[in-house]
């Protein structure tokens, strides 16, 4: 057996109950005298099968490396990969696709491959056995093989887009195999999809109980993503699937059937856009009278209306194997950088395209809760910032709201004294490196809306208004929702709703893929840019050439310690070598 083999095999056996995550659902208790000879035989054992598959999702985001989500926006047109002045400049190989930026740099995605398989080793592994579990009902085998085969679509649909060619396992075996076509492996996604859109009952996890069961792909969230995928497919690759029942109008229907239910069944959009993120809903204010900071929030929570699938977090990464925590935020936080709350510190990864800050009209309430503005909100001028500014490559004066490390104002209650700490805590005792706990959103009700509205829906103008309309909608001094004198409807057209994409779901890792699907050529030329911005306080810029994008058709380097370990089996993707 080669490494190649062993790897994917020891890392699947994990799923037999040696789970790490602690989150909600993901609490379950350690078997370790599980095997496959005697597992596989309850619900029960199903269940906990289960939870290793949704850890193996999460562990793609929450152990080292560089997740899916940081990689999709570093490549897109809204951020650069910043971070600091003496760091590697493995980033900038991925946001210029240029492998000349750090050529020693071969396997920055290494990480992110190996997770990836050892999660759909334990969705396979649990589909192997699913025949010789005692099911109690249809209902619950539908909704818990429903489950595993969405995670590993999920998998699969990051894996294809990020690498384009990859080796394809539907069972939980251990082979050195070659690339599969891509349509091999969108028909196993579509399949997936498919099934769980059809078995897992719309009664399963209600949005009612999203205190105990958010995290879970639902129903609904089933049909989203496959419209999600069918887009990307349909897009990049001008074709339409090979998968019996997947079309754009049974695709379209699914989404119209979430909608005319969705009131009923708790879902809708959040009123106020800011209040689904939580740095954009949250501000500190000093009580001159007292001398106490004080807290508002009006920040939706966590499993609100508006989410349809997130991938979960919490506070309890440590450096021993627990990987519970959201690792790529940290990369995201101002530079080094303590001292202006809500935001927290982090490696100043993802600094903004200035251009982004332009784009939003006049009124349009998504700029300010999107974008941290380091000028307006006044922390670029503030005495301490200095050394975070002259630490930081390719600084724009601007960053990720939506996505960032938190700070809170905190009091020791025996001095009265009062201090800006990282709102973090857990197994991590507070490092926030490691222990950062928001949670990703995989897919937003206004997506659905918006995808509905480019398949073609009757209903098309009344979903981009809707979307639009809150946009524009913001709290007056008396309290109540109004809506902004700046609004404008826009036709529904697709150049419309796809600029109507890019400005609510900017830094939501959409953005690379919505280009992409309409054409390498233009994804490359809307990326292309040579922009001004300042590296360790000097002049610099940030130059992507479109002709690098186009060469490599959009795709990613593929680890070249895979390669290696395949013997030359895997074969690296055009102009990455």
């Amino acid at each position: 057996m080669n490494k190649f083999k062993l790897y994917i095999l020891v890392l699947g056996l994990a799923s037999m109950g040696f789970v790490s995550c602690t989150a909600d659902f993901l609490d379950v208790e350690s078997k370790k005298e599980s095997t496959t000879d005697n597992f596989y035989r309850t619900e029960s054992d199903a269940w906990r099968a289960l939870i290793g598959c949704y850890d193996g999702w999460q562990c793609t985001s929450s152990s080292a490396g560089c997740a899916f989500y940081y990689a999709s926006e570093i490549m897109a047109d809204e951020c650069f990969a910043g971070v600091g002045v003496t760091d590697a400049r493995n980033y900038q190989v991925i946001d210029r696709f240029d492998v000349s930026q750090s050529p020693s740099d071969m396997n920055i995605l290494e990480n992110e491959w190996k997770n990836y398989y050892a999660a759909i080793y334990r969705c396979n592994e649990l589909l192997a056995h699913e025949d010789q579990i005692s099911w109690t009902s249809e209902e619950t085998r539908g909704t818990y093989m429903g489950e595993c085969r969405a995670i590993r679509a999920l998998c699969y649909f990051d894996m294809v887009r990020m690498w384009g060619n990859i080796p394809l396992f539907t069972d939980p075996v251990n082979e050195n195999r070659p690339q599969a076509d891509p349509d091999e492996v969108y028909n196993v996604i579509f399949s997936d999809l498919l099934y769980a859109a059809n078995n897992i009952p719309a009664s399963a996890y209600p949005k009612s109980a999203a205190a105990s069961n958010d995290g879970h792909i639902t129903n609904y969230a089933a049909s989203a993503l496959l419209a999600r995928v069918y887009l990307f497919y349909t897009g990049y690759y001008g074709k339409e699937p090979q998968v019996e029942g997947v079309t754009k109008a049974s695709v379209l229907q699914g989404l119209e059937d979430f909608i005319a239910v969705a009131e009923s069944e708790g879902y809708g959009l959040v009123e106020e856009f800011k209040n689904l993120w939580p740095a954009a809903s949250t501000s500190w204010t000093l009580n001159e009278s007292t001398g106490d900071y004080e807290q508002i929030s009006t920040y939706a929570g966590d499993g609100n209306k508006e989410v349809v699938l997130a991938q979960k977090f919490n506070y309890t990464q440590d450096y021993n194997g627990n990987n519970d925590g959201n690792r790529w935020l940290v990369n995201m936080g101002l530079r080094n950088y303590l001292g202006h709350a809500p935001y927290g510190r982090g490696w100043g990864g993802c600094t903004v395209n200035p251009k982004m800050w332009t784009v939003y009209g006049t009124g349009d309430e998504r700029r300010e809760a999107s974008i941290i503005n380091l000028v307006s909100e006044g922390i670029a001028d503030e005495p301490d910032f200095e050394a975070s500014y002259k630490d930081q490559r390719e600084y724009t004066g601007y960053t990720v709201k939506k996505y960032t490390p938190m700070s809170k104002w905190t009091k020791d209650e025996a001095s009265g004294t009062w201090s800006l700490v990282d709102e973090i805590s857990g197994l991590g005792e507070g490092d926030f490196q490691i222990s950062q706990y928001q949670n990703f959103i995989v897919m937003r009700y206004a997506d659905v809306l918006l995808m509905a509205a480019e398949l073609g829906s009757p209903n098309a103008q009344e979903y981009l208004n809707k979307v639009r309309q809150r946009a524009y909608t913001s709290e007056d001094e008396e309290g109540n929702l109004t809506l902004s004198a700046n609004y404008r409807e826009v036709t529904a057209t697709k150049d419309n709703i796809m600029n109507e994409r890019m400005l609510e779901f900017a830094f939501e890792g959409q953005r690379y893929w919505d280009l992409l699907r309409q054409g390498v050529e233009y994804a490359a030329s809307q990326i292309a840019t040579n922009t001004a911005v300042t590296s360790g306080g000097n002049p610099d810029n940030v130059t992507i050439e479109a002709s690098y994008i186009v060469e490599k058709q959009g795709l990613s380097q593929i680890p070249n310690n895979q390669i290696t370990l395949s013997n030359g089996v895997l074969k690296q993707n055009t102009g990455w070598n």
